[in-house]
């Protein structure tokens, strides 16, 4: 491991949500040992379930992970290879502490672990990541007088029966679809639970393949599955991100299908079974998911970004469904946790019960021009923020600081900077009536942001 000051390693890779960095240099065997040691000794749990991705890096740091949780006395639940939400399910399931090994969508040189409680309840800063952060840069804990045992616990197929309880596919129609696994965890997980008589599956990278090389970043690059949807004749296209829990679509003619439109989808679905529920959705959700909330009866509950977040407030609300701009889909019966999985089988299931192609019942929820996420680089990012609270402020602006600062103009447009704590930048939404509109108002914020740096 690198040599430089431990505080500022611990600073730096241990983030208020997971542990992440450079496998070797940063993120090693005797790290992941020293992590599973803290984290039984910070739970004092007697049983901890541990799952990995499929990255060439991760097994090796699962097995120290587990040996770290053995000498403290503690069982181990070796689920093996699979999603985040596979651990999230054993974790549930079993009501027990969870780790994951993965770097979620990170570079194959990196890798980590993402941590919850018993019940799938995140671990973050203020629920423990801060502690943990401390008990690393303490001494070892002492060995306890009896080891743990290791108790196998290869779940898969258990949770792909569970998500399949949660949606009817009996009355659908035959479909075609894409599946682009990535080369990660989904090529394990997909086949198990979408695999069904009335859909025929075309894998896409399913290989799995350490590097997960064909994984785009935020899925934000669907080309080729939209390119093997439409080669293929096939009536929509499902991608998911390197550890299996987020899911991107695309319809019939390889067009991406926004998260905000899932997002109104499967809400109206799940509102169909709890009338008059709560759904969650992060404040960077576009309106016209907020407008199907609305429309098919449901409470639309505005939350900051971020999983924790999400879960939190979902709990707090006993909301039905939640989503968040991003692609993440929380769920009440998957114990308020994110899975791509439930969202594919929801989305599927509204396919081929409603006889229209995928761009039909996407249409109808495109009702507003919005910018994605930009990310402005910025000497200093708080400066920046402040600017815009100013500049927009002396104009009479509606502002509020649930997360950064969102912005709500009078003929409903709106804009959001936040500073994601992830180096010199802050990142801008933006969303208007039309395009032209939503171009104007994301340039003069960009301005704003940029000028404060000068």
């Amino acid at each position: 491991m690198t040599t430089e000051p431990e505080d500022d390693l611990y600073d730096r890779i241990v983030t208020p949500y997971d542990i992440r960095g450079l496998f070797r240099a940063e993120v090693d065997p005797g790290l992941a040992y020293r992590a599973g040691a803290a984290f039984t000794e910070l739970t004092g749990a007697g049983t901890v379930a541990v799952a990995h991705d499929a990255r060439a890096s991760s097994p090796c740091l699962a097995d120290a992970f587990g040996q770290g949780v053995l000498d403290q006395g503690a069982d181990v639940v070796d689920a093996g290879l699979g999603s985040t939400d596979y651990l999230s399910y054993v974790s549930g399931r079993l009501d027990v502490p969870g780790a994951m090994i993965t770097a979620d969508r990170a570079p194959a040189a990196y890798n980590g672990i993402r941590l919850c409680h018993a019940g799938a309840v995140d671990v973050d800063e203020g629920s423990g990541m801060e502690l943990l952060r401390r008990r690393l840069r303490g001494p070892r804990p002492p060995l306890a007088d009896r080891p743990g045992s290791v108790l196998p616990a290869r779940l898969l197929p258990d949770y792909a029966g569970h998500l399949r309880t949660l949606v009817d596919l009996s009355d659908i129609r035959p479909l075609k679809v894409v599946v682009d696994a990535g080369n990660g965890a989904a090529a394990r997980t997909a086949p198990l639970v979408l695999g069904h008589p009335s859909i025929e599956l075309v894998p896409l990278h399913f290989e799995l393949a350490g590097p997960v090389p064909h994984w785009a970043p935020y899925l934000a690059d669907v080309g080729a599955l939209g390119e093997k949807v439409r080669e293929s004749g096939a009536d929509a296209g499902l991608a998911f991100d390197g550890d299996g829990n987020r899911m991107a679509a695309v319809d019939e003619r390889g067009a991406p299908v926004p998260p905000a439109t899932v997002i109104a989808l499967v809400a109206g679905r799940e509102l169909a079974r709890r009338p008059g529920a709560a759904v969650v959705h992060d404040l960077l959700t576009a309106t016209s998911a907020i407008d199907a909330i609305k429309e098919a009866g449901g409470i639309p509950v505005r939350s900051r970004t971020g999983p924790a977040a999400v879960k939190a407030l979902m709990a707090e609300q006993d909301a039905a469904f939640g989503g968040a701009h991003s692609g993440h889909y929380y769920f009440r019966d998957f114990w308020y946790a994110d899975t791509g999985m439930l969202a594919a089988l929801h989305l599927l299931a509204e396919l081929g019960e409603s006889g229209r192609e995928l761009s039909e019942l996407a249409a109808r929820h495109d009702r507003y021009a919005c910018s994605g996420t930009l990310e402005v680089r910025v000497p200093d990012p708080l400066a920046a923020l402040q600017r815009v609270v100013r500049h927009f402020a002396a104009e009479g602006t509606a502002l509020d600081h649930l997360d950064g600062v969102t912005g709500e103009l009078a003929d409903g447009a709106w804009f959001n900077v936040r500073v994601p704590g992830t180096g010199p930048v802050v990142r801008v939404n933006v969303e208007a009536g039309t395009v032209a509109a939503m171009e104007r108002l994301r340039d003069r914020v960009v301005e704003v942001v940029v000028s404060a740096g000068r």
